[in-house]
């Protein structure tokens, strides 16, 4: 049987791969012949052949000619590089010094990560450094060059590369700020070949295991958690200029109280018993006010069981603060006096562009600016459904009335399909879901919020808010229910929906109850999410994008 008709007999799916395997083979034939014919020529001609970039003899052992060129080497991880200037700091300090002038006296030892390498001639040679979030130009020449052999110390350098420059600052003819070496050496070498500059690194699967590559490849990342840090150190010297008191509060718990979420466990080998990670610091906060320390707060790690989403990582972190005789009137005008200074500070308007989309879809604007609407969230429902709620929520009656709304709405709400479960449902479809700009949605019911206190004028509901960003809740409020009879009660209710079959119920927390009973002052209690604050000020839709190493499933799951 010939080729031909033995091709013609395989699936069309094997034929289409062999032919695209043998038109490969037939285009790398050809540029080997190319090479021949051109290295042919050079030395008819009596010139050099050029050398060849490492990168080119054989990609796929980059890494191995990497080690072995390291391990030529007489001290390839040097201990010490007296660094004595920064990248920033030089631009800064010859943005304006004329294209061609050369400051000779003054030599600056810096270092770097090598972004891109090229030559120009046999004797001059460029390499892009890169620290501190700016880059400068290395300008070669061996001339200039003091200490080793120059083409043997620019031999082993390579993209990616930690280099430690030696040199004085000046000048190109087109202006370009540069480093012109007296010694330039190798610190660490990159062992694996990094994406080209112009080609960047986009797989966000890729970013988000590696990190560090992320952070390499796209110098707009940093930018992203120097955003976060910002946020963070705003709230940290906000509240500490009035007065808190930064603590710490355990990250294991016996119960899982302080917020209506799954826990995680873990064991404890020596006490033999498991654990809980830490859902909310809540209740320790609330214990050192009874204590006496009258102005708390934690910024810290929380932990929770539950999906990964666009707005959710099982550990995330929060900011919560206790204020002895605020209420959640007081909080909410402090919410907004914080945000809105702080994006006013960090993002120079109160109006913010953002992408809910993504980078590529269409941006919305977000306005800051105070006052922020506040808005009842049962009086809300009521008006925008046409309907008069019963107040007596934890009766089957008003339970009943509201699953038989949600049902009329055709909105999802999997058993157990409580009063607390019902009206979440509601407020997402009749509230949060058309908020854009900074609102708050205030007096939950009791059933929704069993560490709130009761409203001093409206029966079934709390004095708490939460306050909403673009359909996303930022942070949650409320003057604390500081009645210990009331907070056993409160704590029974959470413990009856557990046993029917809420698993996002709290538990029984009888050493709260004990400490509530030795007084707590009027206090008003306050948390907030870091992450989702980030995402909207860095402008990222996706949780995982400013949380430096976010929860990955697995590879290949």
């Amino acid at each position: 049987m010939s080729e031909a008709a033995a091709m013609d007999k395989l699936p069309a799916a094997e034929r289409k791969k062999l032919k695209k395997e043998a038109e490969a083979k037939a285009r790398d034939a050809e540029k080997e012949k190319k090479k021949a014919e051109q290295s042919a020529q050079q030395e008819a001609s009596g010139a050099k052949p050029k050398e060849k970039d490492v990168e080119e003899l054989d990609p796929t052992k980059y890494r191995e000619n990497r080690m072995a060129m390291v391990k030529s080497l007489k001290d390839p991880y040097p201990h010490k590089w007296a660094v004595d200037a920064s990248i920033p700091a030089l631009i800064e300090k010859y943005k304006d010094m004329p294209a061609e002038t050369h400051e000779v006296g003054t030599v600056v030892t810096i270092a770097g990560r090598v972004k891109n390498k090229r030559t120009q001639g046999v004797s001059l040679l460029f390499y892009d450094l890169f620290a501190d979030g700016a880059r400068i130009q290395i300008m070669c020449q061996p001339q200039n060059h003091e200490v080793g052999d120059f083409k043997e110390s620019h031999a082993i350098l390579n993209r990616g590369d930690i280099i430690g420059i030696r040199g004085f600052v000046g000048k190109s003819k087109t202006g370009q700020l540069s480093i012109f070496p007296k010694e330039v050496k190798l610190l660490t070498a990159c062992l694996h070949m990094l994406p080209k500059d112009h080609q960047g690194l986009k797989d966000t699967e890729v970013r988000f295991r590696k990190r560090y590559l992320d952070l390499m490849i796209n110098e707009d990342v940093r930018n992203t958690f120097y955003t976060r840090a910002k946020i963070v150190n705003y709230i940290r010297h906000y509240l500490d200029t009035r007065g808190f008191l930064e603590v710490e509060t355990p990250m294991m718990n016996m119960i899982p109280g302080g917020a209506t979420a799954k826990p995680f466990v873990t064991h404890h080998n020596d006490l033999n018993m498991d654990l809980f990670m830490r859902v909310a610091p809540e209740l320790y906060l609330k214990m050192l006010v009874v204590g006496g320390l009258d102005r708390v707060y934690e910024i810290g790690r929380n932990f929770r069981n539950e999906g990964m989403d666009m707005t959710h990582n099982p550990e995330f972190t929060a900011c919560e603060f206790y204020m002895a005789y605020a209420d959640y009137n007081d909080l909410m005008d402090i919410t907004e006096e914080l945000f809105s200074s702080m994006v006013l500070n960090i993002k120079g308007s109160y109006k913010i562009q953002y992408h809910p989309d993504g980078p590529e879809g269409e941006p919305i604007e977000i306005d800051f600016t105070p006052p922020w609407p506040r808005i009842s969230m049962v009086e809300e429902i009521e008006k925008k459904a046409g309907v008069t709620i019963d107040r007596n929520f934890s009766e089957e009656l008003a339970r009943k009335q509201l699953d038989d709304l949600v049902a009329k709405l055709n909105l999802d709400c999997p058993p157990p399909r409580s009063s607390a479960r019902l009206l979440d449902k509601l407020c997402g479809h009749y509230i949060e879901d058309h908020i854009v700009n900074p609102t708050f949605i205030t007096e939950h019911p009791q059933i929704m919020s069993p560490l709130a206190k009761w409203h001093r004028s409206k029966p079934g509901i709390t004095e708490r808010f939460e306050m909403f960003v673009n359909t996303k809740e930022i942070c949650n409020a409320y003057t604390e229910l500081n009645d210990p009879e009331k907070q056993m009660e409160c704590f029974m209710g959470q413990s009856a929906a557990a046993a029917a079959g809420d698993d996002e119920a709290q538990g029984v927390d009888t050493d709260f109850v004990t400490a509530l009973e030795h007084g707590l002052p009027p206090t008003g209690g306050w948390g907030c999410g870091i992450d989702r604050l980030t995402m909207f000020l860095a402008n990222k839709n996706s949780i995982r994008e400013v949380i430096l190493f976010p929860a990955m499933k697995p590879l290949g799951k």
